[in-house]
């Protein structure tokens, strides 16, 4: 583990990493910061569902009788229709520093925390750019972000540098075909190990083993439209190899959003039907709310890599005692 001085040197390699990259990221995406909120309203169809089965903490508000509202799980839905009710120019958006709370995290490790924080951005395109390459141009963008804050942290820190140039693209589908006889996570494992930066498309539909490589809800990634005779799936993941720990970190899980034919595809897929009845989904179905691509970056993930921290209660204040 990379060891600073004292407390007050490593909070300020870590608001260094934070700020460094905000900045980057804002600057190659056309963003702007703006306020998160922390709770949002049970049944209207913004809260994110994320595999379906997470439960959110609830919340009364003793103003507000008659409503329960819900801790965050991302803004994965706010953000687009912020970005419409504000009529924002194709090719701008907006960035957030979100925290959210995921009691249900199957476990706590290293890599994982009961607290979410995270960049959670969105950015309006046009119906055209509804593709392949306006995905892998994004990813790569984001990606350089990452790689300029590893470079000046690197020298800053006295860090070695361990993340290459580019981000290697691959399907999910592919995967498969590459490692047969391995889990999801261990293809990402292998993958990973070989290449160093991944972006692991298509993450959601069924594979040829007929399984998701991963969940995804069905009603803000696109996980179905084709981008070739075999693949489908505007999304994905980037994956890095954390060279302290020797293990896959998931970064970012980011995609171009359905529109209202997609939605109802994959609405159907998950069989989630009545979700179309939600103030968020009616939006969308109307054409109410602009064609984009977001996602999300963990804050403490990216700074505990980037910092070379071998647990993410080294950068964040976890539920868990800390070790050091």
């Amino acid at each position: 583990m990379t060891i600073f001085h004292n407390y007050q040197a490593k909070q300020n390699a870590i608001k260094f990493i934070k700020e460094h990259f905000s900045s980057l990221l804002a600057q190659n995406l056309n963003l702007i910061e703006v306020c998160a909120p922390l709770l949002v309203k049970c049944g209207d169809g913004t809260q994110d569902n994320l595999n379906g089965i997470e439960k959110p903490v609830t919340v009364a508000i003793k103003e507000i009788p008659g409503d329960t509202f819900e801790v965050v799980h991302s803004l994965a839905k706010w953000k687009r229709s912020i970005l419409g009710e504000h009529r924002f120019a194709i090719n701008s958006g907006i960035y957030t520093h979100m925290l959210a709370l995921r009691p249900d995290e199957e476990k706590l490790d290293a890599l994982h925390s009961v607290c979410v924080d995270q960049w959670d951005w969105e950015m309006v395109i046009a119906p055209k750019e509804r593709n392949l390459d306006m995905l892998k141009a994004v990813v790569q963008k984001v990606y350089q972000c990452i790689k300029i804050t590893h470079d000046e942290a690197a020298k800053r820190f006295t860090i070695p540098q361990f993340l290459p140039s580019t981000i290697t693209f691959i399907h999910a589908e592919d995967l498969v075909s590459a490692f047969p006889d391995k889990t999801p996570k261990e293809r990402e494992q292998a993958i990973c190990q070989k290449h160093l930066a991944v972006f692991l498309l298509g993450i959601g539909g069924k594979l040829p083993d007929g399984k998701p490589h991963d969940g995804r809800a069905p009603d803000y990634d696109d996980w179905t439209t084709p981008t070739s005779e075999k693949h489908c799936g505007l999304n994905g993941d980037i994956l890095v190899w954390h060279p302290k720990l020797q293990c896959v970190c998931e970064l970012s899980s980011m995609g171009i959003r359905v529109n209202q034919e997609t939605l109802l595809k994959q609405i159907k897929i998950r069989n989630c039907e009545e979700r179309l009845d939600c103030e968020w989904h009616q939006k969308l179905l109307r054409g109410e709310l602009p064609q984009t691509i977001g996602g999300g970056i963990g804050r403490s993930r990216l700074t505990m890599l980037l910092l070379q921290q071998e647990h993410i209660a080294y950068v964040q204040e976890s539920v868990w005692a800390r070790s050091e």
